[in-house]
């Protein structure tokens, strides 16, 4: 592996010009293609395999010609203090409106007048009224002008006193997050120029990692419309690519620096480092590419989508690293390293001719990084106990955890859908805003009359029901539908209870009647996709830490190794679990970081954590134990490995974390709670890893554990391939090639003498 790599670097950086050449053109390309393909305007969400994705499907077979993933809002109506919205005047107001929103676009399929007798909208105290309006198209394929005139309802009643607000998905748009990606390259440029001193050393990372996620995010979008993806798996390739971009080049770059500082040849510094650390991004790169392809595990088809394209980010991250970073090498020349080092090189050259000393590099420096590794070494006992206890600690509150997923009513309190679902729950109950949509499939029922009149009664028996409607029947007789509104909140567990009993009665009518009953709608599908999730997240978790401890294995050649690895993977990431409940579901120090209202954690969070932190976690463990481990291949005692170690990898791994905090940190001031949570739960997790395992658990163990770390039994070092990650047969290889021509120089010297 490591031969292999360093041929690709010294190519590279021979060839610059035609593999520079070679990105361009496929960047080229695929903007051409972003910018000529039709816009992706589906974003499907389904569930296989959960029973309201059944009763989904069985909708749209059983009523056709309704568009059952239409879009939808709610115009609510409160009348001024002291008057009842059925009074004359306001009537006529809500009534004009019903008018005007069905002359207002040509999109929309249905609009409820709530003072229709036959299915009224008024509260009981007469005070809220509510115009259902449905759409025949998603609410990302809503046209500018059918939301203005959402929007504009309402203007003339607000004028004379009325509260108008407006809730449902049908002004749902993608949050804009283009500033705080613009905040994360600001944040990752400069602390780049603080960790290299050089301007050049500093865009080179940021510019390679652009092309990498242009060259994907353009495919992503160029393929969109074609297979269905989603507008979010964009924005997760663009944060992932970014993030492993960076730290790829980082990696490269820095050991680049540190060949030069040896004395070598700038082609010869490039092979060197691409042969060494390419070694390390390409293994970096698959533990990360595991993590987001075991996404397909879940079968929830936007996650899959979601998890392959940001995996196919990260290759191109790992190609740009290993191709184009070298490349880049040979046009920056010596403006790769600082002013101030450039000088101090020309001075040692200098010196050392004039006293006819052999320069042959910069000798080892103390920095930060040697340092703390000597100290975390002295006291390898009291800092693992801190470490581990520490974030113990923290990972306490995610015993916990209650997974869902957010409505409007974890909106701001300013926003009209917040408000608007309030008015509601006031208005009609809490459970107003989560309607249950029942099924019965009566394809096998003899008295059809019968089975349903005794569905809704027992449902309605239900302490947790406030109200069930009754059953609509479709033209065939075959299908019926009914609704029914809890008495509690949407996201609370008397409402999944609730479920849980309406299914358990179908299970009884199937056996005695024949006829199935089935429960979907917005809130029953965030149950059984929380559900999903859940269950899905301890395969998952076995899977990735599984292949990633195989491949770590056959990277480091150790047993322990690879397992403290996992161990602190798992620690960090519970203990930012244990993080974001405190905050978000808790509402612990919520006023610093928006929470306005705190519920549960975001049925996504855990095993979107687990995919991307693990990702990084492992690539700041193969940036800093590969180190340790060429220099302990190469003959330092475990100790000095070590420290060797932290000396080259502990600005570069600070850098990168620091980066890929600023980057996530940045989502935290979304008004989207869902991004929110996202931003902060991927910070806080970065942080854990990089500074509190990777920096102190990883090298306090192995103190601990001198020699035994690397111990791997013989029989199982036989049977695992070997790819020389450390780069120790290429040295072997170099050192012998040098060894020749130097004989071959002499030979021929004494000859023409």
């Amino acid at each position: 592996m490591a031969t292999f790599l360093y041929s690709i670097g010294r190519f590279a950086f021979r060839r610059r010009r035609l593999v520079t050449l070679v990105w361009v053109a496929l960047l080229a390309i695929a903007g051409v293609g972003a910018a000529t393909a039709s816009t992706a305007t589906s974003n499907s969400f389904s569930i296989p395999g959960t029973e309201a994705q059944r009763a989904f499907d069985l909708l749209e077979e059983r009523y056709p010609g309704q568009s059952a993933d239409g879009a939808s809002a709610r115009v609510v109506f409160k009348a001024p203090e002291g008057e009842k919205i059925t009074a004359p005047e306001n009537a006529a107001e809500v009534s004009s409106i019903v008018k005007e929103l069905q002359d207002g676009s040509d999109q929309i399929a249905s609009v409820a007048d709530p003072f229709d007798k036959k299915a009224p909208a008024v509260s009981q105290d007469g005070t809220t009224a509510y115009i259902s309006v449905t759409y025949d198209v998603s609410s990302f394929e809503l046209t500018e002008e059918t939301r203005d005139s959402l929007k504009n309802a309402g203007n003339d009643a607000r004028e004379g006193g009325m509260t108008v607000e407006i809730g449902g998905d049908a002004l749902m748009v993608m949050p804009e997050t283009g500033i705080t990606e613009v905040i994360g390259v600001v944040v990752a440029g400069i602390v780049l120029v603080i960790t290299f001193g050089s301007l050049v050393a500093a865009g080179l990372p940021l510019i390679t990692a652009l092309i990498g996620v242009g060259i994907g995010v353009s495919a992503i979008t160029a393929l969109a419309s074609v297979m269905d993806l989603g507008s979010t798996t964009a924005t997760l390739a663009m944060m992932i690519g970014l993030a492993v971009g960076i730290d790829y080049a980082l990696f490269i770059v820095s050991r680049y620096r540190a060949e030069l500082a040896e004395g070598r040849e700038r082609e010869e510094a490039a092979g060197r480092a691409v042969g060494t650390a390419g070694s390390a991004v390409v293994f970096a790169g698959l533990t990360v590419v595991i993590a987001l392809a075991g996404l397909t595990v879940v079968n929830i088809p936007i996650l899959t989508k979601m998890g392959l394209a940001a995996a196919g980010t990260v290759v191109l991250a790992v190609l740009v690293a290993i191709t184009l970073i070298p490349a880049f090498l040979g046009f920056a020349g010596e403006r790769i390293v600082s002013r101030k080092d450039r000088k101090a090189r020309k001075a040692a050259a200098e010196q050392a001719a004039a006293t006819g000393e052999v320069l042959v590099g910069d000798a080892p420096r103390d920095n930060g990084g040697t340092r703390w590794s000597r100290f975390v070494q002295r006291r390898p006992v009291m800092v693992l106990l801190a470490g581990v206890i520490g974030l113990g600690v923290i990972a306490i509150p995610a015993a916990s955890l209650e997974m869902g997923l957010p409505d409007d009513g974890a909106q701001p309190t300013s926003t009209s859908p917040r408000k608007a679902y309030d008015l509601l729950s006031d208005g009609f109950g809490p459970g107003f805003n989560g309607p249950l949509v029942g099924v019965v499939d009566l394809k096998n029922s003899d008295d059809q009359d019968a089975v349903l009149q005794r569905i809704t009664g027992e449902i309605q028996k239900n302490d947790h029901v406030a109200i069930v409607t009754p059953p609509a029947p479709n033209d065939a007789g075959d299908t019926a539908t009914f609704q029914v509104i809890p008495k509690d909140r949407p996201n609370s567990t008397e409402t999944e209870t609730l479920v849980h009993d309406i299914r358990d009665l179908g299970d009884t009518l199937k056996s005695e009647d024949g006829a199935e009953v089935y429960v979907t709608g917005a809130t029953a599908m965030n149950i059984d996709f929380s559900e999903k999730m859940n269950d899905a997240l301890l395969p998952y978790l076995a899977l990735v830490v599984g292949l990633a401890f195989l491949l770590l294995m056959v990277v480091f050649r150790s047993i322990l190794v690879p397992l403290k690895a996992a161990l602190g993977f798992l620690l960090s990431v519970v203990a930012a679990l244990g993080a974001v409940v405190a905050v978000f579901q808790w509402g612990w120090l919520g006023g610093l970081f928006g929470v306005e209202q705190p519920g549960p954690i975001m049925s996504v969070m855990p095993i979107l954590m687990v995919g991307v932190v693990f990702g990084l976690a492992m690539d700041y463990e193969v940036f800093l134990v590969t180190r340790m481990r060429e220099a302990y291949v190469h003959g330092e005692s475990p100790s000095e490995a070590i420290t060797t170690g932290f000396r080259h990898g502990a600005r570069v791994v600070t850098a990168a974390a620091v980066i890929m905090i600023a980057v996530f940190a940045g989502f935290i001031g979304s008004s989207e709670q869902m991004i929110k949570m996202i931003g902060f739960g991927l910070a806080i997790a970065v942080f854990f890893d990089a500074f509190v395992v990777r920096m102190a658990i990883v090298p306090a163990v192995l103190a601990l554990l001198g020699k035994r770390a690397w111990w791997l039994p013989r029989w199982l070092d036989r049977a695992l391939p070997d790819f020389d990650v450390e780069g120790d047969k290429l040295r072997k290889k170099l050192d012998g090639d040098a060894a020749e021509g130097g004989s071959g120089k002499e030979e021929r010297e004494t000859v023409s003498v």
